[in-house]
């Protein structure tokens, strides 16, 4: 059979491009997804689950060979020791990201877009996106110009009420610092703190397989299914893209169509252009890979948003206590850094009630401070080998650009002294600088050993406030006080470079642009230049990363494109 869409990935992206295709009954689509399929009534508990630690932490639903660098690489010292490898979670199972991310339904600035549209994504500005951000949602809060009510993916928050006590302290000491409440994160973009909006509905997750993949999807005779399924090239006639090769549960298998959409994501989909010869000449010349055409842009200028917490331990009273909810995450804030020639809203801290899902997890809250207008491009995704099962090498070069280490490191401070206002002292003791290590992440695998150590500690930190500073300051703390990031700023700059992680928005590596950008890997409808039947639809074309959680601009975007395919761009 020949297909007229194959969509490599049943991710985010790639749930919603089959659903609005098969839409159209002529239209034959098939999906090829390499992790499990999650149908109506057999989806995974830890993936429904409102609180995400459960799923995004299980090896079963990640690539979890996948290693990656954040700190940056120095190019003009070849000899100087590489930044460790960092195990960084990307998803293996249908609905992708949205299966296992912490349902943070946020869409970024008006200023974002105007910035893809300035780039040469023509046609991407904020009054063009809009209606696709209002067409992915079921607001089930709020009405108006900026809200969708009938979309597959329904929105909420958790209003101040239902909040638990650290969470309505860290609200005062917002309001106490001048910032102002503001009930819709998703109305008028300006700074403030607000209830975190979520995509979920009654305390369940709704990933893009469950809105969009639905029973009544899923009978459509014209739409085919396919997971543990792993593409492992493209098929090309000439320079036209005719299908690919892959492996169905261990047996290779070959698939055609008139059109093949990557939606692998901004690692995988630059990895599967540079092994067909789509990419930068002299990497692939380097590899033994025959140049079907340069286009340098792939792969390069990757972006991610740099995070840092400031930690504490949750004095009993002010911890989650109640039963109606498993959110880790209720309030955040948005604030401007004021720096000359940076939009307003550029920063985002969001806090964290638990951190992990162990009784140590439960015991410390966090203010996690993000760059959301980063400036740092020169991130790349590149080839260990053709190998299609090595995975490829990811350098995030995080805070490479001066002006998000500066933002990084008053955000850190900022957030540090705040832990020692009375409000926060009345419901928190031993703030510290925290890192997402890898140790941490080891901690947080969900394991009967982990479970019984955690236990263990758990018991020990609520005893002595002597014994808590030891355990905390020997077992907890990565070498770093308080003290040091509020007074030395040597120390402070050392541990962000050190403890900026990324957040798991991956993007930008085949970005969208105008034809005469040598870098635009893409045009504005996701067609890869200098090749036929062949497009990119997911984080990958984003121009640069909007101030926001990457999911709901990631089904925007799929949504969008969709209409063009629909429209015969």
């Amino acid at each position: 059979m020949i297909y007229d869409y194959i969509i490599v990935g049943g991710g985010s992206a790639g749930s919603v491009l089959a659903n609005r295709l098969s839409a159209r009954s002529t239209n034959k689509v098939l999906l090829l997804e390499a992790g499990q399929d999650t149908p109506h009534g057999k989806v995974p508990a830890a993936v429904l689950d409102s609180y995400p630690g459960t799923a995004y932490l299980n090896p079963n639903y990640t690539w979890n060979k996948l290693k990656v660098t954040t700190e940056v690489i120095s190019h003009n010292n070849p000899e100087e020791e590489r930044p460790p490898l960092r195990t960084y979670e990307q998803a293996r199972i249908l609905g992708g990201g949205s299966s296992i991310n912490g349902q943070l339904a946020n869409r970024g600035a008006p200023t974002d877009y105007e910035e893809w549209d300035a780039r040469g994504a023509k046609g991407w500005n904020w009054d063009a996106v809009l209606p696709y951000f209002k067409k992915v949602e079921r607001d089930m809060d709020f009405e108006g110009p900026y809200h969708g009510r009938e979309g597959r993916i329904p929105v909420r928050r958790i209003f101040p009420d239902l909040w638990p006590e650290h969470a309505k302290a860290v609200a005062q000491a917002f309001k106490e610092a001048g910032w102002e409440y503001i009930q819709d994160q998703n109305g008028d973009w300006k700074d403030g703190y607000f209830p975190i909006t979520i995509s979920n509905a009654y305390e369940r997750r709704v990933s893009a397989a469950i809105g969009y993949l639905d029973p009544g999807t899923r009978l459509r005779e014209n739409l085919t299914i396919s997971t543990g399924t792993t593409v492992t090239s493209l098929i090309f006639d000439g320079l036209t893209c005719v299908g690919v090769k892959a492996s169905v549960e261990g047996r290779p298998q070959e698939f055609r169509a008139k059109e093949i959409i990557l939606s692998s994501g901004a690692i995988h989909s630059p990895a599967h252009l540079m092994r067909a010869g789509i990419g930068p000449a002299g990497h692939l010349r380097d590899l033994g890979i025959d140049v079907r055409v340069g286009l340098p842009g792939v792969g390069q200028r990757l972006q991610d948003h740099p995070a840092a917490a400031v930690a504490a331990f949750l004095k009993p009273h002010a911890r989650i206590v109640q039963d109606y909810s498993r959110r880790h995450i209720y309030v955040s804030l948005r604030y401007s850094s004021n720096l000359p020639g940076i939009p307003a809203g550029d920063m985002m801290t969001v806090v964290t009630n638990k951190t992990s899902w162990h009784r140590v997890g439960e015991q410390i809250g966090s203010f996690i401070v993000t760059v959301y207008k980063t400036y740092s491009e020169t991130g790349e995704v590149k080839l260990r080998s053709a190998n299609p099962n090595e995975e490829p090498s990811v350098d995030f070069n995080l805070l490479s650009d001066q002006r998000d280490l500066e933002r990084m490191m008053s955000g850190i401070r900022r957030f540090a002294a705040m832990h020692l206002t009375p409000t926060m002292q009345a419901v928190t003791d031993d703030p510290f600088p925290a890192s997402y290590s890898d140790k941490v992440r080891q901690v947080g695998l969900h394991s009967k050993k982990n479970k019984f150590i955690t236990d263990v500690l758990g018991r020990l930190l609520d005893g002595p406030a002597a014994l808590r500073k030891y355990l905390m300051r020997t077992l907890v703390m990565e070498g770093v006080t308080l003290q040091d990031v509020l007074t030395d700023d040597d120390a402070l700059e050392q541990f962000a470079r050190k403890a900026s992680v990324g957040v798991w928005h991956a993007s930008c590596t085949c970005r969208m642009g105008a034809d005469d950008d040598p870098m635009a890997v893409t045009n504005n409808a996701g067609r890869v230049r200098g090749v036929d039947g062949l497009r990119v639809v997911d984080a990958s074309v984003f121009p640069v990363v909007p101030s926001a959680n990457t999911n709901f601009p990631v089904w925007m975007t799929a949504e969008k494109m969709a209409d063009a395919i629909l429209a015969g761009y």
